[in-house]
C-alpha cells in the first residue's frame, strides 16, 4: 500500500490503515527525533506523540505533498516543545549507533567518536546535519523542511560542520 492509499483509507475511517505510514516512516522518525532531543527516552515519546497528532491532522493534510516532510513538521514541533519542558541529558542519550549512520558507512570506532561528539553539540546542528549528510537533503528540501530560507540552511550547515569538527579534534585520541 503506498501513502496516498493509506491515507485515503484512514480519513474514510479505516483506523488501521495508518499502521502502514507509523511502520514505514518510524526508524527514519526515530532517528530525527534522537538528533533533535540527544536522549532516546524523550525521542521514543515525541514520535509516538507526533505520530498521534499527525493521525488526529489527517483531514488537514494535502494530498499534493508527500507525507512524511508533512509529518517531519509535527514531529519536529513535538520534539521542540518536549525540550522546552524537559532540559536534560541523560546517560543514555544518542545510545542507538543505528539511528547515527548509515548501515556500514564507517567503522565501529569512527560511529562511537561521531556519537560522542554528537551528545556535545547543540540540538539544531544535529539535526541540520542529520538531514543533510544521513538523509541526503538537499538544500532546498532542507529549506522546505525546516521552513527556513535556503542562505539560512547554508549558514546552519556551516556552524554545524564546524562545531562537528571542532568536538572530533578536541577528543582524547587513543594510544
Amino acid at each position: 500500500m503506498d501513502d496516498a492509499a493509506a491515507i485515503r483509507l484512514c480519513r474514510g475511517g479505516d483506523g488501521d490503515a495508518y499502521r502502514h505510514l507509523v511502520e514505514r516512516y518510524q526508524r527514519e522518525a526515530m532517528g530525527h527525533a534522537l538528533a533533535i532531543l540527544g536522549n532516546r527516552q524523550d525521542a521514543e515519546d515525541a514520535v509516538q506523540d507526533a505520530f498521534v497528532d499527525a493521525y488526529r491532522a489527517l483531514a488537514r493534510f494535502d494530498e499534493e505533498r508527500r507525507f512524511y516532510p508533512w509529518f517531519y513538521a509535527i514531529l519536529r514541533n513535538r520534539c521542540l516543545k518536549l525540550m522546552g519542558s524537559r532540559r536534560r541529558h541523560d546517560s543514555d542519550a544518542l545510545d542507538d549507533v543505528g539511528m547515527l549512520t548509515r548501515e556500514g558507512a564507517a567503522s565501529v570506532e569512527e560511529v562511537v567518536a561521531l556519537e560522542e561528539a554528537l551528545k556535545k553539540m547543540l540540538s539544531e546542528s544535529r539535526e541540520v546535519l542529520m538531514l543533510r549528510h544521513l538523509d541526503g537533503l538537499s538544500y532546498k528540501e532542507l529549506a522546505e523542511r525546516l521552513g527556513i530560507p535556503i542562505g539560512t540552511v547554508m549558514s546552519r550547515l556551516f556552524r554545524a560542520r564546524t562545531e562537528l569538527r571542532a568536538v572530533l579534534t578536541t577528543r582524547p585520541k587513543k594510544p
